[in-house]
């Protein structure tokens, strides 16, 4: 009773009031007019989430069943496909590359780096067979934002398509698909979106959707040319998710009432936040220079067991926060700050953090590591989205 419960963790994110209220109204049917209405509206706020005129795809899955439709919608077995593996989600999608029978080829990227763009080119140059590129936006598992942008400039002018997953970057940071020139951009409901987990949505180039119209979908379920042809209708294929629909709509007004600018300007100032006061901490940030807008991931010191740490935090703080994957189990911490958080429940968040970290024999490097965090905050806002902060964070 002495501490509400935070979920910090990137994915799944609290839900707001108003779409938990909407999920708890009486369901109606997929197949009524009501609900035919109800999709209707949420193409038009998809549409302008993702910057795009294409039609946004509501999926019955998580994001990785996004994924997987994506790829086994667009490239038939025996395709080349160029994957950038710098985490555990550039991993899946190799994995469901080879599980489709494609040929991979990957770029390796260390943990905590970016790919670039050069190399991108450079493997299309050397092999232009290859029809995909593989890519996040965001890899949750590093807190590291790839450079998308710079990568939809040159395969917009190959032949290979670029399948971007988005899963912890819709809703969070900017992504315009048709003016970058991205050809699948897919996300899930339970990070930015502020929903339950369940639903993920995916919208595909005209370039993407003719390819998808020359091949015979590998995949019953994930048919994605007969998604469309009920989603023009206001349904989905199957049996749809109803309450996440009509909560989607809710979250989608919420989204988009201040517009996309404002969005993101909040996203970013909790970023700035979120670095400046861990970094005040002593702490080193694994992802230096490109690093995603709704989660910080912070590497704690040697000797330092960080799953007691983040246990310890839930425990006394009521704070839920996320460790490392893979070989950063146990050495890193994952502060999520995505969907509806504010910059209170990120101060109580790095609080508990630090408090926790000390506890098993940790340091802080500062005494007023919150008080730089909320001035680089308050700086944020003040400035525009993605604007680097000129500040010097001393102990």
């Amino acid at each position: 009773m002495l501490n509400k419960f935070r979920l910090l963790t990137p994915g799944p994110t609290p839900l707001p009031e108003r779409v938990r209220l909407v999920l708890a109204r009486d369901m109606i049917h997929h197949r009524k007019g009501e609900f035919k209405e109800i999709m209707a509206q949420v193409q038009v706020g998809l549409k302008t989430l993702f910057g795009t005129t294409s039609t946004v795809l509501p999926l019955s899955c998580s994001g990785t069943g996004a994924m997987t439709a994506a790829v086994y919608n667009l490239f038939a077995p025996g395709q080349k496909v160029l994957v950038v593996e710098g985490g555990k989600f550039g991993q899946r999608w190799r994995e469901i590359a080879i599980s489709h029978g494609l040929e991979v080829q990957s770029i390796i990227v260390p943990w905590g780096e970016v790919v670039t763009a050069e190399a991108v080119q450079a493997a299309l140059n050397a092999d232009p067979s290859i029809a995909g590129v593989l890519i996040q936006l965001s890899e949750t598992s590093t807190g590291v934002l790839h450079p998308v942008e710079e990568v939809a400039r040159i395969t917009r002018d190959s032949q290979a398509l670029l399948l971007v997953d988005g899963i912890s970057a819709v809703g969070l940071s900017p992504c315009p698909m048709d003016e970058w020139g991205v050809d699948c951009l897919l996300t899930g409901s339970q990070k930015g979106l502020m929903l339950p987990p369940g639903l993920a949505l995916l919208a595909l180039s005209e370039r993407a959707w003719a390819c998808a119209e020359k091949l015979t979908p590998g995949c019953f379920y994930f048919n994605l040319i007969k998604e469309r042809e009920y989603v023009h209708k206001g349904q989905t294929l199957f049996t749809s998710p109803v309450g996440l629909i009509l909560g989607l709509k809710e979250s989608l007004d919420m989204l988009l009432e201040n517009g996309l600018k404002a969005l993101y300007a909040k996203q970013w100032a909790l970023t700035m936040l979120t670095r400046a006061s861990l970094t005040a901490m002593g702490l080193e940030l694994f992802a230096k220079e490109h690093f995603a807008w709704g989660i910080t991931s912070v590497l704690l010191p040697d000797g330092v067991d960080g799953v007691e740490v983040l246990r310890m935090a839930q425990e006394k703080h009521g704070v839920s926060m996320a460790g490392g994957q893979d070989h950063f189990k146990g050495r890193m911490a994952r502060v999520g700050h995505m969907g509806w958080v504010d910059w209170a429940d990120v101060v109580a968040g790095i609080y508990a953090l630090n408090d926790c970290l000390c506890a098993v024999g940790g340091y802080c490097g500062s005494r007023d590591y919150l008080e730089q965090g909320l001035a680089a905050y308050r700086a944020a806002l003040a400035g525009e989205p993605g604007e680097p902060l000129s500040l010097v964070y001393n102990s």
